[in-house]
Order: C-alpha cells, then sequence, then structure tokens
C-alpha cells in the first residue's frame, strides 16, 4: 500500500528520530499529494528517508505518528498494540482484580496510539478518539478488543463525539459499538461507584486519581473533610470509608452533586456524617464555617491550550490562596493541575506564590501524578499531565 508522503524541511526529523510523535505543520517542506483528514501517512526527512507512518491532521499537530518501525501497515496493528498495553495492565494487577474493575486500557501516546483513549469499567470498554484518523479504525478497535479481551468485556461504547467535533470537526454520536448497556456500579479499591459513561464527564469518572484518593482515605480518620469539584464524589467516598468524622462535598453542578450523594449510598455510608454543598469553590473558600482538617482541590482543566495559561495559572493561584488561608492549623490541602499546558514546576512555583501571599509555614508531604496505567511515553513528556501536591499548613 503506497501513502501520501510528508516530507520534513532539513533539520525539522531530529525530533521524529528521537521517537517524537508529532509532526508540526511547521516543520513540513510539502506533500506528494492532498492527504484528508484522518489519512495514513509516510512521513519522510528532506533527502527521503522514511521516518514513520501517522494519521494527517489539519492543523497545528499535522501528523501523530503511530509507527516507528515498518514502512507497511500491518494488518494486525491495532490487535497488536490492545494486546501490547493489555499485557501491560495484566502484569500491574489492573485486570482480573476482585477489589478494581476500573483502568485506563490504553493512554494515547502512552500506549504508542496518539488519539486514543480506551477505559474499562467492569465489562463496558468505552473508547474516545480524538483524532479523525484513530475515529476511522473503530470497528477495527472494537475486533481487537473482542479478540484480547474475550469475556472480559461483553460491550463498548464509542464516547469520541464532542471530542472528535472539537478537535477535528468530524460529525460523530456517541453510540455502542458492540453490545448494549451493562450494569454501571463499577469497583475501585473494594468502593462502589454508579459510573455514567454516557453522560458524564470524560468517560464517566476520573480514573487517574485512584492512588491519590487511597492516600486521602489513609489520612482521613477522624478528619472534617472538604472535598471541592467533588464531580461523583470519588475524595468523599475514601474518607467516609476510612473514618473521617464529617465529609463536605462541593460542587456548582446539581447533577454532580446528585451522584455524589448516590454513591455515598451505594457504599452504605453514615449519611449523617456528609453534607452537599452547592456553590463556587473560590468564593466558599473566602470565609470557611466549618475548622477542616482537609482540603481537597481537584478542578477541572482551567487551560487546556497553551494559550490560556496565563489565565489558568491566576485561578490555580485564586483557590489555592483561599484555601491555604481559610484552614485549619495542622491541616492537610491535597491540590491538583491536570492541565496538560501547565507543567509540574509551573504549577509547584503557582503554590508557592500563593503560599507567599498567605504568609504561611507550608511543607509538601507528596508529590503526586497520574498512576500506572495512565503511562507517559518518555519521548513525549507532554503526556504528563496531572500533577498534584499534598501541603501540610501550619
Amino acid at each position: 500500500m503506497s501513502f501520501i508522503q510528508i516530507v520534513l524541511k532539513p533539520g525539522k526529523e531530529q525530533s521524529i528520530l528521537r521517537r517524537h510523535p508529532w509532526v508540526f505543520s511547521g516543520a513540513i517542506k510539502g506533500m506528494t499529494g492532498i492527504p484528508k483528514n484522518g489519512d495514513v501517512v509516510a512521513v519522510h526527512d528532506s533527502s527521503g528517508k522514511w521516518l514513520g507512518l501517522g494519521h494527517y491532521a489539519e492543523g497545528s499537530i499535522s501528523v501523530r505518528i503511530f509507527e516507528f518501525e515498518k514502512a507497511e501497515l500491518s494488518p494486525s496493528i491495532w490487535k497488536d498494540k490492545i494486546a501490547a498495553a493489555f499485557s501491560a495492565r495484566k502484569s500491574l494487577g489492573f485486570t482480573d482484580n476482585a477489589q478494581t474493575n476500573i483502568y485506563r486500557l490504553v493512554h494515547a501516546e502512552g500506549d504508542g496510539m496518539p488519539g486514543l483513549i480506551i477505559d474499562v469499567y467492569n465489562k463496558t470498554a468505552v473508547i474516545q478518539t480524538h483524532s479523525a484518523g484513530m475515529s476511522s479504525v473503530r470497528n477495527e478497535l472494537v475486533s481487537a478488543l473482542q479478540e484480547v479481551l474475550g469475556d472480559r468485556i461483553t460491550s463498548v461504547y464509542d464516547k469520541s463525539a464532542e471530542k472528535l467535533s472539537k478537535n477535528s470537526g468530524v460529525a460523530s454520536e456517541n453510540t455502542y459499538l458492540l453490545g448494549k448497556k451493562e450494569d454501571d456500579v463499577c469497583l475501585e479499591n473494594g468502593c462502589k461507584f454508579r459510573i455514567d459513561w454516557e453522560e458524564g464527564q470524560k468517560t464517566g469518572f476520573f480514573i487517574d486519581q485512584r492512588e491519590n484518593r487511597n492516600l486521602l482515605g489513609a489520612l482521613s480518620k477522624g478528619k472534617k473533610v472538604l472535598n471541592t469539584f467533588c464531580y461523583t464524589g470519588g475524595f468523599s467516598v475514601y474518607a467516609l470509608k476510612n473514618g473521617a468524622s464529617l465529609v463536605h462535598s462541593l460542587d456548582s453542578s446539581q447533577k454532580a452533586l446528585d451522584l455524589t450523594e448516590e454513591n455515598i449510598r451505594l457504599n452504605d455510608l453514615d449519611s449523617s456524617k456528609h453534607g452537599l454543598i452547592k456553590a463556587d469553590a473560590v468564593e466558599y473558600m473566602k470565609n470557611l464555617k466549618e475548622d477542616y482538617d482537609i482540603i481537597v482541590l481537584d478542578p477541572p482543566a482551567f487551560a487546556k491550550h497553551l494559550s490560556a495559561r496565563h489565565k489558568a495559572v491566576q485561578g490555580y493561584k485564586r483557590i489555592n490562596s483561599a484555601a491555604i488561608s481559610q484552614i485549619k492549623k495542622g491541616g492537610i490541602i491535597f491540590t491538583f493541575s491536570c492541565s496538560q499546558a501547565v507543567d509540574k514546576q509551573l504549577f509547584t512555583n503557582t503554590i508557592i506564590s500563593s503560599a507567599i501571599e498567605t504568609g504561611r509555614n507550608i511543607r509538601i508531604l507528596h508529590q503526586l501524578h497520574q498512576p500506572a496505567d495512565h503511562p507517559i511515553n518518555i519521548y513525549h513528556p507532554e503526556g504528563e499531565y496531572l500533577k498534584g501536591l499534598v501541603l501540610a499548613v501550619d
């Protein structure tokens, strides 16, 4: 099979030789044809040497390379990649786990499949394609999932419509590619959660906070906890299950609060120790009515693009300054950023700025990040998106 060739400008092949999977539009010298959005193209250096195969896209990132080894497209490429991703999760104990049946099976560039996320919720796999190229092979992905996972999954839901429309201008609809809706109550470290993969944020749950929720639980016995931006109440469930004396779940969305309340009931937790607060987090924390021992700050991404980075930094600074100034002496703050455009150092510097503004003595107890089922391709450091700090405030 022959592909349209993308020819790079002299010197622009260096990042590809280092196996970074992105080709930016400014690096392209020319093309041997006119590729359509989502087409597989062959990337060559200025002298004509083959470098890799990838999906073409209109925009700043013109090619996302998924194959560095072979100049031909193997018929089994997606099965082989899914099999490798599954094998890695199996070796790490994420599959066939009696206490946890929620995990990320494919993490885009981290698994050599740029533009693709696959999350497993018990027997349902939720696919989210972020590029026209990955969307075009979704039926092949379903076949690969069936072959590799067997009866571990009985349904596959494609939840790509919003991302595809926004990222690629491709019209799509969210739909089941295999089976139908199965049991939506799933387990994470023995905690039950109802997952709304059809209407919820992302694929339905913030899987990347699994280990951080566990850490919070370990610190919660006898403590008063405020969980801001609670969404499904993950941190709240762990806190109550581990003996917190009081937990308040705060969100501006009534739907999120309703789902949090349902998850509290699912786990048979003492509802008298739990309260729901519908409010803006920054405004609410300007004058806290409880002397909380632990505050969780897990906001949505304030910056999804570099152009919004300055505004995002100001947002993180405001919310952290409010929490640091209000929390009781000896309190603990779990603070996070999931903005890819805000790197680890910038996030830490922002928290330092907040601390200086309040004048309180603060120590970093833990530096947190995404778990092993969200791997970072060492040649694509941009894949490290989740940053977190656990702060002790004196």
